[in-house]
């Protein structure tokens, strides 16, 4: 039974009602004390969550599927050996030597599962919760965390590359307000995002005369043809005014603003470049970050169908660095206890390993790890078996996964949207269509 203390207040029930308790003659009733009851009204005054720690969330994809037999759950069917990290206890692969001594800030889930086998459907589903439909377009998580935390500093609240299944990272049948603002790969030398730069022969002044002479011309003609549309073209129009003319946002995406010491730390190419500007976009205000997570050499995770450990031997080090760079980086600024860094593909990989010494898709049991913005760290959560092919304890879905997200955010987990047809679905839908709960050892 749970103790008082930890039920929400109900302010309607007839025993614990604010009035009830006015009454003189309630507090016998309940069998309280007078000192019993100014406790217990502290404590339901005070709010019995905690107060959210998380502002952003980096998701550093893993597209592909990460062979977890490999990385976060070795097993005696992996040619790699498991090491010691600076948690007692805990071990990974001596793949990620760097991250293991960070693994007092993040914790391994080790008994995910998904609902597909297949690239497409799973990703969709480890993006949504949700497999796809032909009736109705899921938001991904990145949507809802932008369309709940809103935006700050008028950074765009949901960034991502444009690269993999960007149908998974949109806003679904939410407003066009949550689509993710699309950026090219940030490895390039003299990564520029397009939206941001102006041509040379255009200062910012001369747009802003430009769009003022607009708005004039713009509230005649609407005298003369009025059109419902307008007020959402305006919100459009005026954000994309704002990112190209505020210099903190324009300064945001500015990769040569960070010092080479800084680059060579997180490492050159995709992944950790990608990280950096993952860390630069929250600090200045961003909500939710997806970067890909592995080097553009490689195409993506899904490279181990055919000779897995020479792959992975290409694979993992740049993660290693990158995100070894950025839990390092993130706790020096101040910013790891306001910022959830979620390291996740679309699934894991076979116990076997097929013909072409490769692993192949295997979605009944992987593993992510996850920590900062209040997540505890230092933790593994549930367990494969013996091989690593089945979940042996404590199934943790991607529904689960979402509510521990938005639980260390503040965000009502249990909140449904109105999809077509007026249909409620869950923001941390679950497999059956249930309602996804925290983990609760981590928030």
């Amino acid at each position: 039974m749970r103790r008082l203390a930890d039920r929400k207040p109900t302010w309607g029930h007839p025993v614990l009602g604010r009035r009830g308790f006015l009454k003189v003659g309630s507090l016998g009733y309940l069998g309280l004390t007078l000192s019993d009851y100014f406790k217990l009204s502290n404590v339901m005054a005070s709010g019995i969550k905690s107060e959210p720690k998380a502002k952003s969330c980096i998701l550093l994809w893993m597209h592909g599927g990460q062979s977890h037999l490999d990385t976060w759950d070795v097993k005696g069917n992996s040619s790699f050996k498991p090491i010691s990290t600076n948690v007692s206890g805990i071990q990974i692969s001596e793949l990620l030597p760097k991250v293991s001594q960070h693994m007092d800030k993040l914790s391994i889930i080790r008994s995910m599962k998904n609902e597909s086998n297949a690239h497409s459907e799973g990703t969709y589903y480890a993006m949504t919760g949700h497999l796809p439909t032909t009736t109705t377009r899921f938001p991904s998580l990145g949507s809802v965390v932008s369309n709940e935390m809103g935006m700050l500093n008028n950074i765009p609240s949901y960034v991502t590359t444009g690269r993999g299944r960007l149908n998974s990272r949109s806003a679904g049948f939410m407003a066009a307000d949550y689509e993710p603002f699309i950026v090219p790969q940030p490895q390039e030398e003299d990564f520029k995002v397009a939206e941001l730069t102006l041509p040379e022969n255009i200062s910012v002044e001369a747009l802003e005369a430009r769009h003022s002479f607009l708005k004039l011309i713009d509230q005649r003609y609407r005298q003369l043809e009025e059109n419902a549309s307008f007020g959402t073209v305006d919100t459009f129009d005026e954000r994309a005014l704002n990112l190209i003319t505020s210099p903190p946002v324009r300064a945001a995406f500015d990769l040569s603003k960070e010092p080479t010491k800084i680059k060579e730390a997180y490492g050159p190419g995709r992944v950790g470049q990608g990280a950096l500007l993952a860390r630069r976009l929250v600090e200045a205000g961003c909500r939710f970050v997806t970067m890909d997570g592995f080097p553009e050499t490689m195409g993506d995770w899904d490279t181990c169908h055919y000779k897995n450990d020479y792959y992975m031997k290409k694979l993992a080090p740049p993660l290693d660095q990158a995100l070894s760079a950025l839990l390092g980086d993130l706790s020096a600024r101040g910013l790891l206890e306001s910022t959830i860094v979620l390291v996740m593909g679309e699934f894991g990989r076979t116990p076997n390993i097929n013909p072409g010494r490769g692993r192949d898709h295997w979605g009944h049991c992987w593993s992510l790890v996850v920590g900062g913005g209040g997540i505890k760290g230092g933790q593994v959560i549930g367990a494969s078996d013996e091989r690593g092919a089945y979940v042996a304890d404590r199934l943790v879905t991607i529904g689960d996964l979402f509510a521990t997200v938005y639980k260390a955010m503040g965000i009502d987990w249990t909140k449904t949207y109105l999809g077509p047809g007026k249909r409620p679905i869950y923001i941390a839908n679950s497999i059956g269509d249930k309602q996804g709960e925290p983990v609760h050892e981590l928030v």
